[in-house]
């Protein structure tokens, strides 16, 4: 350094020797300063995120905001401590996912194909199907009831049509690792509903007393939102996707036979795997929150207590709310679509797929996957005509939440079972608790199955 200085003084230029000796001074010394620190914690941290957060972030679909709109709209602030309390369980199913995709090198579905009884499966991939092709066709016309609150102007079914064909030529035509990255990006619309409570001006004292403490009554409303919150939550197409993801990030990799993907399995890839899953779920839930919050606080102490859609909470919100919650949440009902939409039709396709043995995977071009991409058009366009049959919006989600009602303990029961086998997780097998939370899980699903069945007949 007392060289480099005498060099200064005397007005001579440097030998290159010594530039690059500051350089690297300077970056060892820059890499020491705790707001650099931060910043590589903050690259590497997002570096690690995935699968975990755009599965997560896809969970608050429009339809999924309808239902926490209601939910805020008609009790208020007494379904928030729903946001803390299902976290875990979101998380430890996705997790058990995640875990059986990475060790495996194989899909969900792939999975019970192989260990249980195929006729199972064909009829959950067959219900599961169904069920996202309704979705799919909510959340288009949910889009497009949402851009029309920004434009006016715009045409129902040139925006549903456009929604569609963006949507399709994103899966077919984006190759994987811009795909993948897109969606990662995109799951950042959901802070949109963050700042839209914050901007609401709500009584966060009031707010804070009802976010852990359960609030339980009995009544079959009372029932019926409880069943619709998990089956909205903790939704069958997720678990298809998150683990099909994981094997598409392995394959990204270069892992691309089944043999590679499970000979590789290292703590730190688990290590990471649980840190994306469980960021991801609680971004989806702390969505969640805010969204109840922002509804209760809003539209229930004004008397607003029937919310019919996502477009109809943001119209109703804006009068006490004022431009800026209103605008974000309209924009994130667009934004949350085009992150869920692929998701539903690709667990779809993934399901299908691996069931009937037909090549696979985003990361193949249409030429070798004709059977997959089918499955995803065939998705979209059944979603698409839904929108133009006349069927009452909130009907259809109640039957599509009762077919992810029938599928999803039947999914999770053998989910537990997988990951908790030795023979297929080795050393990666659940730990107790986890496997007692599964079944947890698994049996409150059942049960809030058939509650909406009861609810659904009666």
């Amino acid at each position: 350094m007392a060289k480099q200085k005498d060099y200064i003084r005397k007005g001579a230029e440097a030998p290159a020797e010594f530039l690059d000796r500051t350089v690297l001074t300077a970056q060892r010394l820059t890499a020491d300063l705790p707001a650099n620190d931060l910043v590589k914690r903050t690259g590497d941290y997002w570096h690690m995120l995935g699968p975990g957060l755009t599965t997560g972030a896809s969970d608050d679909d429009p339809s999924g905001i309808a239902t926490y709109s209601q939910t805020g709209a008609q009790f208020g602030y007494h379904f928030l401590w729903m946001a803390a309390w299902t976290f875990p369980l979101t998380a430890i199913v996705q997790e058990m996912c995640a875990r059986i995709g990475l060790v495996t090198g194989r899909g969900l579905a792939g999975n019970i194909r192989v260990h249980f009884n195929r006729r199972v499966m064909y009829i959950c991939a067959m219900l599961l199907f169904a069920a996202n092709a309704v979705n799919i066709g909510a959340d288009l016309g949910a889009m497009a009831k949402a851009s029309q609150l920004i434009n006016p102007r715009l045409e129902f079914g040139w925006l549903v049509a456009g929604f569609t064909v963006f949507a399709l030529g994103m899966q077919i035509f984006t190759p994987y690792v811009r795909y993948a990255r897109y969606l990662k990006w995109l799951a950042l619309v959901l802070l949109a509903y963050v700042f839209s409570a914050l901007l609401a001006h709500l009584n966060w004292h009031t707010v804070l007393s009802h976010a852990f403490i359960p609030d339980v009554h009995v009544g079959k409303q009372w029932a019926i939102i409880l069943c619709a919150i998990l089956g909205t939550t903790i939704s069958p197409y997720l678990f298809f996707w998150q683990t099909s993801q994981e094997v598409e990030e392995q394959i990204l990799q270069g892992k691309i036979t089944q043999h590679e993907r499970r000979n590789v399995t290292a703590k730190e890839d688990i290590k990471s795997m649980r840190i994306d899953v469980w960021s991801g779920m609680f971004l989806s839930n702390l969505v969640m929150f805010f969204i109840i919050a922002a509804c209760g606080g809003i539209l229930y102490s004004h008397g607003i207590t029937n919310i019919t859609s996502a477009s109809q909470a943001a119209e109703a919100l804006r009068p006490f709310a004022g431009d800026s919650t209103y605008f974000l949440f309209a924009v994130g009902i667009i934004g949350t679509g085009l992150l869920a939409i692929p998701v539903l039709a690709g667990s779809s396709s993934y399901a299908l797929s691996e069931n009937f043995r037909w090549r696979e995977g985003l990361y193949r071009p249409l030429g070798q996957a004709h059977a997959f991409y089918g499955v995803i058009i065939i998705s979209m366009l059944a979603g698409l005509g839904l929108n133009f049959l006349g069927f009452d919006p909130i009907k259809t989600l109640i039957y599509a939440a009762f077919l992810n009602g029938l599928v999803a303990p039947v999914i999770l029961a053998l989910i537990v079972l997988i990951s908790s086998n030795k023979k297929i997780m080795g050393r990666w097998t659940n730990r107790r608790h986890t496997t007692l939370a599964g079944w947890l899980i698994t049996a409150l699903m059942a049960s809030a199955g058939v509650v909406g069945l009861v609810s659904l007949l009666g």
